[in-house]
C-alpha cells in the first residue's frame, strides 16, 4: 500500500466513523425515549391513581420528536464545540493531557534526547518538525501524536517515556508515531475524540439533571431521566469506546511496521514494548479515555471486554517485531550500556515484517559532506513518498549533526530563525546582498539584520541543497513569533524575495512552505478534498508543469520537450495539456494553482507528482537543485517525500 492509498483508506475510515457514529447516536435516542416513556408514563399514573388504569401506549410521535431533536442537539452541540476546542491542532491534544511545550533550547539531557530524535526522523521524512510536548505528571511509558496534518503535528511523550526508554527504543517509539504523522491517522483521530465527546455529553446532562430541585421533589420526573441518563451515558461510553477499537487496533500494527521498516532496528521498538509491558503505559489524566485511541500503548485500565481494547495484545505486538521473544516484559529503565548505544546492529534478528534491501549501508559515507553530487531516476520519486527508510534516517542524523552550532542556535531561537531563512535568500552578489541587508534593517526589528548578515556565511555553503531542511528544523521557532512579529517576517520575507527582480520558483516554493506551516498564523488553510476528478483542476496542472518546465531551461524547445515528457502521467480526457508561454505561469498563477490542487483527491495528487517528477528530469534522472524543488512542490500539497537518496558503487548522494 502507497501513501496515497493510506490516505484514501484513511478518508474511508472516517466514513466509517460517521456510520459508527450515526447507529451509536440512534441506540442512544431509541434507549432515551423508552426510559422518558416509562417515567413520564409513571408519574401520569401516579397523579391519576384514582382513574381508571390507563394502557401504557409504547409509541408517542410527540414525545419521540422532543427525545430525538433534544438528545441530537446534545451530542451536535457537543461534539462541534470540542471540535472547536481542537481546532488548534495537536497542540490542543497535547495540553489537555497535561502536556509542557519542550523549549527548542532546553538543557535536559532527556528532553534534548527527544527532541533530537524527533528532529532527525523529520528531515528522514521530509515533515516540518512537530511542535514537541512532555508529560510531566506520566511515569508510565506512553506517547501519541496529533493534528490535522504535518503542519499543526504535535508529539507528546510522557516522561517515564524519555526517562526509561534508551536512544533506540525512543526512536522506535517515535517512528511508530511518525507513521500516524505520514498515514492520515492523526485527522481521523481528531475527529474521533470530538465526535466521542458529543456521545459522552449525555451523561453530563444527566448529573445536572438529578440534582434538579422543585416544590415536589417525590413527583420530579426529571430527577428520574437524570438517573436514566447517567446510566445511557455509560451506554454511549460503550459506544464510544467500541468505535475507537474499531478504528485503531489494525492501525497499531501497521504503525509497528512502519517503525520497522524505518529505523531498520526492531529491536529498538521490541525493547520498547517490553519496558511498557513491564513498567505500564497508564496514563493519569482525566481526559485519557478521550485520547486513549491515539497513544503508543492503551493508557487505560485492561477493558473488561477483549472487543473494547484499542490496542491489539501486547505479546502479539512484540513477537510480530520478534518472533524469539521469551515472553518477559522488563523493568523500565536506562543502563550505561544502553544509554551509550547510539545504534543499533545492523543486522536485525528475524521479523514479521520484511525489510527493503539498502544500498551501500556497510562503509558509505553518508554525512551531508559525504553525499557527492549526484542524480536519481525519476521513476523513483512516488516509491519513496511517505516512506523514509533507514538510509534516509542515517543521512538526517548525520545532516543535523554536520550544521554548524551558529546554524543550530539560530534554528531554536524565533527571531534568529528568521534571520535564517532571510540568510537562505540572500543574494550571491555582494553588492545587491549589501543593499538587500541595508533594507532588512529597516524592515526588521534591530539586530535581525546584524544576524542575517553573521549567519550567511554559515548557511551559504550548503543552502543549495538543504534549504527545505534548514526550513523545518526552523519552523518550530517561527511558530513562537507573536503575531506582529509573524505579519513583519511575512512581509520582510516577500519583499526579500522580489528584491532581486528575478523569478526564483524555489524561493517562492519554500516562502509558500514556511509560511502555511505556521498554522497558528493562517487560518485559511484547508485540508478537506473538494475536487475528486481532473476536469476543474486541468489549468492548474498547465501552469505547474509549464512553470517546472520552464525553471529547467530557457531553450524553447527543451522546455517543450520537458513539458511533453511530464504531460501523459496527467490523464486529461478535455483536450490534454497545454504548454503555457512564462507570462502566463508567473509565481501569481503558480500560487493560485497550488492552493487548489493541495485540495485535490490523493489519487489526483499522486498523477501530478508523477508528472512533476518527469518535467523536471525529462531526461529520465533527477538533478539536486530539481529534486529539491520537486520537493518542495510536493510539500505544498501534503504529501511528503524523504531526501531522495541513492547509493551506488559505495557512494551515497543526497538530493
Amino acid at each position: 500500500m502507497d501513501f496515497f492509498e493510506h490516505q484514501d483508506k484513511a478518508r474511508k475510515n472516517t466514513k466509517l466513523l460517521v456510520l459508527y457514529f450515526v447507529i451509536a447516536v440512534a441506540c442512544i435516542i431509541a434507549c432515551v425515549y423508552i426510559a422518558s416513556l416509562l417515567i413520564f408514563s409513571g408519574v401520569q399514573a401516579q397523579q391519576q391513581a384514582g382513574d381508571a388504569a390507563r394502557e401504557l401506549v409504547l409509541w408517542d410521535p410527540w414525545l419521540f420528536f422532543k427525545v430525538a431533536l433534544g438528545t441530537l442537539g446534545v451530542v451536535v452541540i457537543g461534539s462541534l464545540y470540542k471540535t472547536a476546542v481542537l481546532g488548534k491542532g495537536g497542540s490542543a491534544v497535547a495540553e489537555s493531557l497535561g502536556g509542557r511545550l519542550v523549549n527548542s533550547n532546553t538543557t535536559n539531557p532527556d528532553e534534548r534526547k527527544l527532541r533530537n530524535v524527533i528532529e532527525e526522523m523529520a528531515i528522514a521524512s521530509g515533515v516540518p518538525v512537530p511542535k514537541i510536548y512532555v508529560l510531566d505528571d506520566e511515569e508510565g511509558i506512553n506517547a501519541f501524536a496529533a493534528g490535522y496534518s504535518p503542519s499543526d503535528a504535535a508529539i507528546g511523550v510522557t516522561r517515564g517515556c524519555i526517562r526509561l526508554l534508551n536512544r533506540d527504543e525512543l526512536q522506535g517509539v517515535i517512528g511508530h508515531e511518525f507513521s500516524h504523522i505520514l498515514n492520515g491517522d492523526m485527522r481521523l483521530n481528531l475527529r474521533l475524540m470530538g465526535v466521542l465527546f458529543g456521545i459522552l455529553c449525555l451523561a453530563v446532562i444527566g448529573r445536572i439533571l438529578l440534582y434538579s430541585r422543585s416544590r415536589s421533589r417525590d413527583q420530579n420526573p426529571m430527577m428520574l431521566l437524570g438517573l436514566a441518563l447517567i446510566v445511557i451515558g455509560a451506554i454511549g461510553v460503550f459506544f464510544g469506546r467500541l468505535i475507537q477499537a474499531a478504528l485503531s487496533r489494525q492501525r497499531e500494527f501497521l504503525a509497528d511496521a512502519s517503525s520497522v521498516q524505518f529505523t531498520r532496528n526492531p529491536a529498538g521498538l521490541s525493547g520498547a514494548l517490553q519496558k511498557l509491558g513491564g513498567v505500564g503505559s497508564r496514563v493519569e489524566s482525566p481526559h485519557a479515555g478521550e485520547a486513549s485511541h491515539m497513544f503508543f500503548g492503551s493508557g487505560l485500565s485492561k477493558p473488561f471486554l477483549g472487543m473494547l481494547a484499542t490496542h491489539p495484545p501486547l505479546g502479539e505486538r512484540i513477537r510480530a517485531i520478534d518472533p524469539g521473544w521469551d515472553g518477559k516484559f522488563k523493568e523500565g529503565g536506562v543502563t550505561a550500556v544502553e544509554a551509550d548505544s547510539p545504534h543499533a546492529a545492523l543486522k536485525p534478528p528475524p521479523s514479521r515484517f520484511p525489510f527493503p534491501p539498502i544500498l551501500g549501508m556497510a562503509g558509505t559515507p553518508v554525512g551531508a559532506a559525504g553525499f557527492a553530487t549526484n542524480v536519481v531516476q525519476a521513476g523513483a520519486v512516488l516509491p519513496s513518498l511517505g516512506k523514509p527508510t533507514a538510509l534516509q534516517l542515517r543521512y538526517a542524523e548525520d545532516l543535523r549533526t554536520s550544521f554548524s552550532r551558529k546554524i543550530q542556535s539560530a534554528a531554536r531561537e524565533p527571531l534568529d530563525a528568521t534571520a535564517l531563512v532571510y540568510a537562505m535568500l540572500l543574494s550571491r552578489n555582494e553588492g545587491l546582498r549589501a543593499k538587500q541587508l541595508t533594507e532588512l534593517a529597516e524592515r526588521t526589528v534591530p539586530g535581525v539584520s546584524e544576524a542575517t548578515a553573521a549567519l550567511w556565511p554559515e548557511v551559504a555553503p550548503v543552502v543549495a541543497r538543504v534549504r527545505l531542511p534548514l526550513a523545518n528544523l526552523a519552523l518550530p521557532a517561527l511558530r513562537q513569533l507573536r503575531p506582529d512579529e509573524f505579519q513583519q517576517f511575512s512581509r520582510a520575507l516577500q519583499w526579500l524575495i522580489e528584491s532581486d527582480e528575478q523569478i526564483d520558483v524555489f524561493e517562492f516554493v519554500l516562502q509558500k512552505i514556511v509560511r502555511r506551516h505556521l498554522a497558528p498564523f493562517d487560518k485559511t488553510h484547508s485540508t478537506s478534498i473538494q475536487y475528486h476528478t481532473l476536469k476543474p483542476l486541468v489549468r492548474d496542472c498547465d501552469v505547474v508543469l509549464s512553470a517546472l518546465a520552464n525553471v529547467s531551461s530557457s531553450n524553447a524547445g527543451e522546455v517543450k520537450k520537458a513539458f511533453e515528457t511530464g504531460a501523459p502521467y496527467l490523464v486529461a480526457k478535455e483536450g490534454g495539456l497545454q504548454l503555457l508561454p512564462r507570462e502566463e505561469c508567473g509565481l501569481e498563477q503558480l500560487d493560485t494553482a497550488l492552493d487548489r490542487l493541495a485540495l485535490a483527491a490523493p489519487q489526483i495528487k499522486k498523477q501530478l507528482i508523477e508528472a512533476c517528477a518527469y518535467v523536471v528530469g525529462a531526461d529520465g534522472l533527477i538533478q539536486e537543485r530539481e529534486a529539491e524543488l520537486l520537493r518542495a512542490i510536493a510539500d505544498t500539497l501534503d504529501c511528503p517525500i524523504p531526501p531522495l537518496i541513492q547509493a551506488a558503487e559505495m557512494k551515497g548522494a543526497t538530493l
